[in-house]
C-alpha cells in the first residue's frame, strides 16, 4: 500500500503515561473504557493509545467524579447530553446559515439590500410603556 493510501495514525499516549499524568491507577482507565466512558485507539500491537481528545474527555470525567461526586452512570448521561448539545449547536448554526443565505437570496430577487445579521428585528419599547409597572 502506498504511503498516501495508509490511514494516518494520531499520536497517542500509552496507558502508563496517562495514569501517571492524572495520578490514576491504570485499572481505573481500563474501567472507564470497559463502561464506555473512554474509547482509546489501539496500536497494531493492541496497546491502548490516548489522544489529546481522549485526555480532554478524561479531564471532564475526572472533574465530574472527583470534584462533583458524580457516579459512572451519571457521568455517562452527562457526556451523552454534552455530545447531543454540541451536535444540536452544529445543526442550529448550519440552519441559521441556510436561513441567512435564503434571506439574502430573496432580498436580491426583490432588489433590496441584504438583511443584517439578525433574523428577528428587535423593536425598542417606549419608556414607561413596558410590562413592568412602578409602585405608587
Amino acid at each position: 500500500m502506498s504511503p498516501s493510501g495508509k490511514k494516518r495514525a494520531k499520536a497517542g499516549y500509552m496507558i502508563s503515561a496517562v495514569a501517571e499524568l492524572y495520578k490514576l491507577h491504570p485499572q481505573t482507565l481500563r474501567l472507564y473504557e470497559r463502561v464506555g466512558l473512554l474509547k482509546p485507539s489501539r496500536s497494531q500491537g493492541n496497546t491502548r493509545l490516548y489522544t489529546d481528545e481522549d485526555l480532554e474527555r478524561l479531564d471532564v470525567i475526572l472533574t465530574l467524579a472527583r470534584d462533583m461526586g458524580v457516579n459512572l452512570a451519571g457521568i455517562e448521561i452527562i457526556l451523552n447530553m454534552r455530545e447531543k448539545m454540541v451536535e444540536m449547536e452544529r445543526q442550529m448554526t448550519e440552519f441559521a446559515t441556510v436561513v441567512q443565505q435564503e434571506l439574502a437570496r430573496v432580498a436580491a430577487l426583490r432588489g433590496e439590500a441584504a438583511p443584517r445579521t439578525a433574523i428577528v428585528r428587535a423593536v425598542p419599547q417606549r419608556a414607561g410603556r413596558g410590562n413592568i409597572r412602578e409602585a405608587s
